[in-house]
């Protein structure tokens, strides 16, 4: 059994605790909090054995193997590093930290201690994600990716009335962009690598935080488009042109179904049955390569982390969004 603590009581946490479950080897150990009211009725409604709410005292328990990181990002790296320190594998939510220095130092540490850091980017690990990446030669030379994630905030209509929760305060590295655009740029570094250049431009709210944002990158012979949003929605599929045809993707942040469109007129279904939660194939992946005694995934690998926060962080420095973790 490989025993887990968790980081975060929110609704993520107990989506992942759920999910991971379902794979054999998951023992879900202990939950941390600073709080002891929350970390114990977080416990009791996930079936963990132990609290903490200290976080040393986690990163040196002798109990724990792995740990699930859903705090706020703006504590990411700090709680990474700590717990990799002391030999914890960890998995982190995206964005993976606030900026490239504290991904490097998160890589940096993950190399030194010999132990397993991966990004829980859950849409790359889903069998439908997977199957367009065996199949995206059938479409030709590659000439445009479009994504979006436009989803209007539960918290928005309480921001208009002058309450900044979390979501829309630069102090816990947030926004538009690192809730949501992360998951259109991940896809594309995994699929497509690292851009040569990238204009981005922003609508800034008055808490400092981007509400919404568009990036175009230049991959050469190809171009990128990503939308993101957390002010207003957006139903449109995402897509990958190429010369010989289209792939359509019903969502780039859970990607369920993809069919090839050929330019003759002939429409291919690849999409790939998925039977259990999306968070159940990060966490497959996450303990599988545990218990291969892996230290880096192939799919969210540090590499891939690191250029897709070398984006965002380029885009911020574009559209003037700066946070206290960048000073």
């Amino acid at each position: 059994m490989i025993r887990f603590a968790t980081i975060g009581t929110n609704w993520i946490t107990e989506a992942f605790i759920q999910a991971a479950k379902r794979v054999p080897s998951f023992h879900l150990q202990a939950v941390y909090s600073r709080q002891q009211e929350t970390a114990s009725a977080f416990a009791e409604k996930t079936g963990a054995t132990e609290t903490f709410t200290n976080l040393h005292e986690l990163a040196t328990s002798e109990h724990i193997d792995a740990v699930y990181i859903a705090s706020p990002n703006c504590f990411h790296a700090e709680q990474a590093i700590m717990l990799m320190n002391h030999g914890k594998h960890v998995i982190c939510e995206k964005p993976l930290a606030s900026n490239v220095k504290e991904v490097e130092a998160m890589i940096d540490a993950a190399q030194k201690n010999g132990v397993l850091l991966m990004e829980a980017m859950k849409a790359t690990c889903l069998p439908t994600f997977q199957a367009v990446r065996q199949h995206i030669a059938n479409i030709g030379r590659v000439r445009r990716y479009v994504a979006s994630y436009c989803q209007y905030s539960s918290r928005y209509d309480a921001f208009k009335q002058g309450t900044v929760a979390n979501a829309f305060n630069p102090a816990f590295s947030s926004g538009a962009l690192m809730d949501l655009g992360v998951y259109c740029l991940y896809p594309l570094i995994v699929l497509f690598g690292e851009p040569k250049d990238i204009q981005a431009h922003s609508v800034r709210l008055s808490s400092g935080v981007d509400g919404e944002g568009s990036i175009m990158l230049d991959y050469g012979d190809m171009e990128a488009v990503v939308m993101y949003s957390k002010i207003a929605n957006s139903y449109a599929p995402a897509e990958i042109q190429g010369e010989e045809g289209t792939i359509v993707i019903d969502t780039i942040h859970t990607p369920t179904q993809a069919h090839i469109h050929y330019r003759d007129g002939r429409v291919e279904n690849i999409s790939v049955p998925q039977p259990y939660e999306p968070m159940y194939y990060e966490a497959l992946e996450f303990i599988t390569l545990i218990e291969r005694g892996e230290t880096q995934s192939t799919i969210n690998s540090h590499a891939h982390s690191l250029a897709t926060m070398k984006v965002m962080e380029e885009a911020r420095k574009q559209t003037g969004i700066v946070f206290p973790a960048d000073k």
